[in-house]
């Protein structure tokens, strides 16, 4: 029992750790219930020396330990689903930090925008993969028509609200779950559910006071370790909670001029690689759109395999809460 716990240790610290989905945020990629590998090789793995970051420490039985991360054999690619520790949990030391999963959607250097609900890196448009969902508005061709719930659902299609105009329903769908939808009789058209104005959204996006919503995000620079920015008005809000919370130095803004470790600044240098990532559920995810840029000390690993899935909400019949199809099923 001493060596299996002591190799589970080992195994955990450097190998792997396991993690469970508790939210629906990643759906349909990833589901409530999925349990996970998250390979800590892959971007290399977090481990205290005596000589390391002075501004990144984790905590090890109540003491501060500087960190440094071994060398991986993969670094952090658009597109992994990656755990993290939360950037914008208040705890101090990072591996106490609750554990998030998102996808990696900008990455260092990168300048990302929303735009009417399409993702844009560098420019170029990201359309929703087939495993994404997002909301749709769908246009029936008479407002007396109910749309079948049981061949919505049929089509992976769960949560249909509706609205005030009785021609219109709100659904939550992949695309080719909406594309299909479109090939139904009584169905005009279904477009994008866009939100519209910054009502409710305004202190709550990251930056707050820009207008930002959640489909319409924007441009914002990823910041890149060695990158050196010219500080600006437009650009401060962006940067200061980096600077300071991320890269531990005192930051304000004062009578006009930028001032960092107390001196007078006009340009900042980044210490190390950022990156913005967004759940696969789209419009419920709180992301990066709403709390800012994961720092690479935060980054724990690459999810990599689900090794069990529970369906809490399954027949509890003849195990009909295990969701067989995904057991041991690979992460894309």
């Amino acid at each position: 029992m001493v060596f299996a716990i002591i190799f589970m240790i080992i195994v955990r610290t450097f190998l792997f750790d396991l993690f469970r989905i508790p939210t629906p945020s990643m759906e349909k990629s990833l589901l409530v219930g999925d349990y996970l590998f998250v390979s800590k090789l892959h971007y290399g793995v977090r481990t205290p020396i005596t000589v390391g970051i002075p501004f990144t420490q984790i905590y090890i039985r109540g003491l501060e330990l500087p960190w440094t991360r071994i060398p991986g054999f993969s670094s952090v690619k658009r597109g992994d689903a990656a755990v993290f520790n939360w950037p914008d949990d208040p705890s101090r030391y990072i591996d106490r930090k609750m554990h998030y999963i998102k996808r990696v959607v900008g990455l260092p250097g990168d300048s990302l925008a929303v735009i009417n609900k399409v993702l844009h890196v560098n420019g170029e448009a990201q359309p929703l993969d087939e495993r994404m969902q997002q909301h749709w508005y769908v246009y029936k061709t008479d407002p007396r028509v109910q749309l079948p719930v049981a061949r919505l659902r049929e089509a992976g299609i769960t949560e249909i609200v509706p609205t005030a105009n009785p021609s219109v329903v709100r659904i939550l769908a992949t695309r080719p779950a909406a594309d299909a939808i479109t090939e139904w009789s009584y169905v005009d058209r279904v477009v994008p559910a866009i939100v519209r104005g910054n009502s409710g959204y305004r202190d709550h996006m990251y930056p707050t006071g820009r207008g930002y919503t959640p489909d319409n995000y924007g441009p914002v620079l990823v910041p890149k370790e060695g990158m050196t920015v010219m500080l600006t008005d437009e650009n401060w809000p962006v940067f200061e909670t980096v600077i300071r919370r991320h890269e531990g130095h005192t930051a304000a803004q004062v009578r006009g001029e930028f001032v960092i470790d107390g001196e007078p600044a006009t340009t900042y240098t980044f210490e190390q690689d950022y990156y913005f990532v967004m759940g696969d559920n789209r419009d419920n995810s709180e992301d990066s759109r709403y709390w800012g840029f994961v720092p690479f000390d935060h980054v724990v690993g690459r999810a990599v395999m689900i090794y069990f899935s529970w369906n809490s909400e399954g027949s509890p019949v003849f195990f009909g809460q295990v969701r067989f199809n995904r057991v041991f099923s690979a992460i894309r």
